[in-house]
């Protein structure tokens, strides 16, 4: 019997021998509040008596209290298990987990389930393994659901590093890892049959290994129907998720085959009210449907709070409390397996949310395995933070750029060119044409048409490529952004009004190793150091990093005149060649229903 198996007996003989000798009592007993169980999704009032990290049970608990009982009088506020974030990036927050952490804590959330896949990209098993090793230091489950590919489109990106089956074992075998995260590789299901057969052969080739040893895998079927849905799900061994899906009836399609379908409300991304629609509308079950936040800023975390803030949406959109309650809770936990968390039960682990106000999900109180960790919004436990080593930093390996590697060339006074179409809220983007001046053989930006041109500059010294188009919808009037955050791959993405302000943008950017530059007029209105892989800071706490962010979004739109809201996110998803219908990737204006590189000039 191995250690872990003797001290489970151990703690449940501990539970019994509480609740039947009339000399032992429970640690803490939540009394008289209004217990949210959901499981009959009921609420009603009820005693949560706790012993150590477990719920001893729910109901009258007055016998289990004893002179050294601590009791908490909950008469008026609801009681609910801890909730699940099921899919979500740290690195699109820019935080380290414990940052993020210390913002989502004290708003219920008591387990993540992280993808790593940004950090995978750049800095492959060392970058994914470091962020597993920052998460034993932390009292929240923290788990991650690791790529099986990188980069997802191989022959139409540049990573950092090539993920693929050959990893799988030294990966999956670490208890903090889930299982498999979003196979991207397979999203596209027909261009990649078609072009790309491999992938698919060696995605399945780490799904069997995955299962053969519990672990579960996740999917990525944006607008998939029908057979291309069919094939998807197949390909990740029958059981998957989805946090692709944008519409009522791709929802009803997806929840009819099996599929937990993950609904995104992010901070860019807000697919939840569309998907929801199933539910209210249509009277689907809704036990496979799951809230997630995807990416969230730092300031929205703050400002409005995390899954709590989620829930509160889904409840502004007709779905009773406790069933929206239900899709941060044992919904998740019901997908993942989890047979300890999720619910508040005799035996379970005591990860609970106090609620004031159920409908606005306002968080009073939070327990971690029966300990209380905040109150009334603050954390009440030190969480030191957490500095990541060398090895993840200095990932940049471009040298700084010169002028005429930007240049857009064209030939005669106009050039008809093609431009990626940024859309609102989605990682999804359109497509359009548009006739463009050109002066002395460069193609020149149009503000008044709002297109400008937009690069994306291999970083990780493998090719040098420099992908350049032209984008539709940023609504930037003067000056431009660089980032080294593009999903997935994290080369360097830059957009602006001119060459010139683009070029000072993008070195800014090699010159910090990595983060966000704002210029205007060839000077730095704004900057943020992102070291940790290009991708996140160890430098700045949850709350001065959510500062800086709303600093950051304030500039972009006094400074630059950028119309769009979180334009950093949003430019970051216009690389995201996985999803349709053009893309930029260093490799220049990817097609991708046709997974071919496309010219950016017409004529």
């Amino acid at each position: 019997m191995s250690t872990k198996t003797l001290k489970q007996v151990m703690q449940w003989r501990q539970l019994i021998d509480t609740l039947l000798d009339e000399n032992q009592y429970a640690d803490i007993v939540l009394k008289g509040g209004y217990f949210i169980n959901v499981i009959t999704r009921e609420i009603y009032v009820a005693d949560v008596a706790l012993k150590g990290e477990h719920v001893l049970m729910v109901g009258d608990a007055s016998k289990l209290i004893g002179p050294n009982t601590q009791v908490e009088h909950m008469e008026g506020k609801f009681i609910a298990p801890g909730f699940i974030d099921s899919h979500m990036h740290f690195e699109s927050a820019m935080l380290t987990v414990t940052e993020f952490s210390r913002l989502s804590i004290p708003t219920g959330t008591t387990t993540l389930i992280a993808d790593p896949h940004e950090i995978g990209n750049v800095l492959g098993m060392v970058g994914m393994k470091a962020m597993v090793d920052e998460a034993k230091t932390l009292p929240n489950r923290v788990l991650y659901t690791v790529p099986c590919l990188t980069p997802d489109v191989p022959g139409l990106e540049t990573a950092g590093y090539d993920v693929n089956s050959k990893d799988m074992e030294e990966l999956l075998t670490d208890s903090y890892v889930q299982g498999i995260g979003e196979i991207q590789g397979f999203a596209n299901v027909r261009p990649v049959f078609k072009h790309a057969p491999e992938i698919i052969t060696d995605q399945l080739a780490s799904v069997a290994f995955a299962k053969s040893i519990g672990k579960t895998v996740e999917g990525n079927c944006p607008g998939l129907y029908g057979e291309d849905l069919a094939a998807h799900i197949i390909s990740g061994g029958t059981h998957i998720s989805c946090h692709e899906t944008t519409g009522k009836e791709e929802m009803m399609e997806k929840l009819r085959y099996g599929i937990t379908v993950f609904m995104r409300e992010g901070s860019s991304q807000r697919n939840m009210a569309e998907c929801i629609r199933a539910i209210t509308e249509e009277g689907m079950d809704s036990r496979r449907a799951v809230l997630v936040s995807d990416d969230m800023v730092p300031e929205d975390l703050l400002k409005y709070g995390h899954m709590n803030d989620i829930v509160r949406r889904t409840i502004a959109q007709g779905v009773d409390p406790v069933e929206a309650i239900q899709m941060a809770t044992i919904n998740p936990a019901t997908h993942f397996g989890f047979q300890h968390i999720g619910v508040l039960a005799p035996g379970k682990i005591a990860d609970i949310a106090v609620i004031s106000d159920l409908t606005q999900m306002t968080i009073e109180q939070v327990y971690l395995s029966g300990k209380k960790v905040a109150e009334k919004g603050k954390l009440v436990i030190d969480l030191p933070r957490y500095v990541y080593p060398d090895t993840v930093k200095n990932s940049v390996k471009r040298k700084p750029l010169k002028i005429e590697e930007l240049y857009i060339q064209g030939s005669g006074s106009q050039a008809r060119v093609r431009a990626l179409e940024v859309i609102p809220d989605q990682n999804l983007t359109g497509k359009k044409e548009c006739t463009l001046n050109v002066r002395d053989g460069i193609i020149q930006p149009c503000l008044q048409q709002d297109v400008l041109p937009i690069f994306v500059v291999e970083r990780h010294g493998r090719t040098m490529n420099i992908g350049k188009t032209f984008a539709h919808g940023f609504k930037i009037k003067e000056g431009a952004i660089a980032e080294s955050v593009a999903h997935d791959t994290h080369n360097i993405i830059a957009c602006g009004t001119n060459y010139e302000d683009i070029l000072t943008a993008i070195n800014r950017v090699i010159a910090m190793d990595g983060g966000i530059a704002m210029i205007k007029d060839g000077k730095v209105v704004g900057d943020l150091p992102l070291r940790v892989g290009g991708l996140m800071t160890d430098e700045l706490s949850g709350e001065e990093m959510s500062e800086k962010i709303a600093e950051l979004h304030r500039q972009a739109k006094e400074e630059l005149g950028c119309g769009i809201h979180v334009p950093f996110m949003h430019l970051s998803f216009v690389s995201l060649v996985t999803s349709p219908e053009w893309k930029i990737t260093d490799m220049g204006l990817v097609e991708v229903d046709t997974y071919t590189v496309i010219p950016t000039v017409i004529s």
